[in-house]
């Protein structure tokens, strides 16, 4: 599929999705959320991509809404539950397969949120994360009070909200928003390196652990136990726990077929 604001790339088993508008440091307007949602379905139907990377290149992941795009808006353009920010995030989210954000430079407002999306998280050390739109008189609408809080925890998140401030790499990873601070011109390399060690373990138990996470954390503890507990033994159906059990006893690498 032809896209205009975002590049995507298949290699060895790894999707790549690169924000492509570097002349606005990659504001998402309405084009690349439709192109992000576009490109999340497809990779996520494709069945020779086995992890799937987001970035926005080397100099900066995404600066935010289009403000010029939204200035103009009206409640009614926002009133309704079936926003298209939201499906593609939620595509993005929801994906059977892991996602790594590599974010350099800015990941701010809606780039940030963009962030928050992926299972994974790598910053380079120039990285700089922030939600300001209490500054423009609004809040965060694609997910940030939301998805902030249950991976910060709310005081933190609240602090963040509250003054629209940005915080670097080092602080996003003492807070818990990221997983790994790295130099700049080692971000991809370690991206990859994260997503062919991904790519390594069997499709399937993957896409149940990913399943069970994200299931969970809107379940209790008792339901959420309940659903691992039906996902740990549909996995007693498949060639890969076989296989894998397999390895183990022959002190081998197991060679997953996703299936």
């Amino acid at each position: 599929m032809p896209y205009e604001t975002i590049l995507v790339q298949i290699n060895d088993g790894i999707g790549t999705i690169t924000l492509n508008r570097p002349k606005v440091l990659n504001a998402l307007n309405s084009q690349v959320i439709r192109e992000l949602g576009e490109a999340a379905l497809e990779l996520g139907m494709n069945d020779s991509v086995r992890v799937v990377i987001i970035t926005g290149g080397d100099k900066v992941f995404a600066a935010g809404a289009d403000i010029d795009q939204m200035a103009t808006a009206t409640t009614v353009d926002f009133a309704t539950d079936d926003q298209p920010a939201h499906r593609a995030f939620n595509a993005i989210e929801n994906m059977p397969k892991p996602v790594i954000a590599a974010v350099a430079g800015y990941a701010l407002g809606g780039g940030c949120e963009l962030a928050l999306v992926a299972d994974v998280r790598l910053a380079a050390d120039s990285a700089k994360f922030g939600l300001p739109e209490i500054k423009l008189g609004i809040l965060p609408g694609i997910g940030g009070t939301q998805r902030l809080p249950r991976l910060v925890g709310a005081g933190r998140a609240k602090e963040l909200l509250f003054s629209g401030d940005f915080i670097s790499a080092e602080e996003a990873f003492r807070i818990g928003l990221v997983n790994k601070v790295v130099p700049a011109e080692e971000l991809f390399e370690e991206a990859r390196k994260m997503a062919k060690r991904f790519a390594s373990q069997g499709a399937v138990a993957l896409r149940m652990a990913k399943s069970c996470v994200n299931e969970g954390l809107h379940m209790d503890l008792e339901a959420g136990l309940q659903y691992e507990q039906r996902c740990f033994s549909i996995l007693f159906a498949t060639e890969d726990q076989k296989e894998g059990m397999k390895a183990f006893m022959e002190k081998r690498k197991p060679n997953f077929q996703g299936r």
